[in-house]
């Protein structure tokens, strides 16, 4: 009961509170702390877990919290990865905590991966982060990179001035939905061509983006909701903001990455439920294409 109380959300302090209610006694911090230890055994099996047959999309993304480092409650990072199955269904892959979201800390979770057995990768879908970048360039050179179009529409939105941003992004976030990438490019054309005298910083981040955020059309149309971003972790990272901000600061990396992970596993149990696309699909492209 404590251990599921604490994933859920209780806090150490509160904990307390709970169990006197339930069962007439109140138990300590420190009694908690050595109960949620357990959650240890679901770290390892994640962390160690083969990973059979291919996974054609991975997707990475990041979120930060608080843990004392070096006796100094530091901000980390918790990296997390997850792929499509040969199945067609979601699983995570793998998360590590890191000091910062660089090439270095991307680096070993992609290693990790790659050691338990992660093939057939056929697009990656990230944001545009530096380290994560050069991460992927470096472990799995032949993939491309499909930039995830909602960070992309944010980071142009920052160079336009508030009362013209419902306009603009209502015009980027149209050439991401085309039904073609040739659509897509004229689209882009009309916008850059409309704002950017006007807005040259914001049409200049575009510019740079437009690429890496058109990967998705290589691959079957029906998949193409599903790559373009990493919207699929959007409520995975908030219940993970929501459980940690119960939490705290962390006591330690340990106790951090021992929540994360139990809270990651159990927001995607339902994730065997469903199939998120049909890997059929994929296989018939790439006849076609051959």
């Amino acid at each position: 009961m404590i251990t599921e109380a604490y994933v859920s959300g209780v806090s150490q302090r509160k904990m307390g509170n709970v169990t006197e209610a339930l069962l007439g006694d109140r138990v300590s911090r420190s009694t908690v702390s050595r109960v949620a230890k357990r959650l240890d055994g679901a770290v390892d099996e994640l962390r160690r877990a083969p990973i059979e047959g291919a996974h054609p999309y991975l997707y990475l993304d990041a979120t930060y919290l608080d843990a004392r480092w070096a006796r100094k409650v530091e901000n980390v990072s918790a990296l997390i990865a997850y792929a499509v199955g040969p199945d067609g269904h979601r699983r995570v892959l793998g998360i590590t905590l890191g000091a910062e979201e660089s090439e270095a800390s991307w680096s070993e979770l992609l290693q990790q991966l790659i050691d338990r057995g992660l093939s057939g990768v056929e697009l990656v879908i990230a944001d545009e982060h530096a380290g994560l970048a050069a991460a992927v360039r470096k472990l799995l050179p032949e993939v491309p990179r499909q930039r995830c179009t909602v960070h992309l529409q944010r980071n142009v939105l920052t160079k336009v001035p508030r009362r013209l941003r419902v306009r603009v992004a209502r015009e980027v976030a149209a050439i991401f939905k085309a039904p073609s990438l040739a659509a897509a490019k004229e689209r882009f054309a009309q916008t850059t061509g409309r704002w950017e005298k006007e807005l040259p910083e914001a049409m200049e981040v575009l510019c740079a983006g437009f690429p890496a955020a058109t990967q998705f059309y290589a691959f079957p149309q029906p998949h193409w909701k599903r790559l373009r971003t990493t919207n699929g972790l959007e409520r995975l990272h908030g219940e993970i903001k929501r459980r940690t901000r119960a939490a705290g600061a962390f006591p330690d990396r340990a106790s951090a990455l021992r929540l994360v992970t139990a809270v990651a596993l159990k927001v995607t149990e339902v994730w065997g439920a469903r199939r998120y696309v049909d890997l059929s699909l994929l296989t018939k492209e790439v006849k076609r294409a051959a």
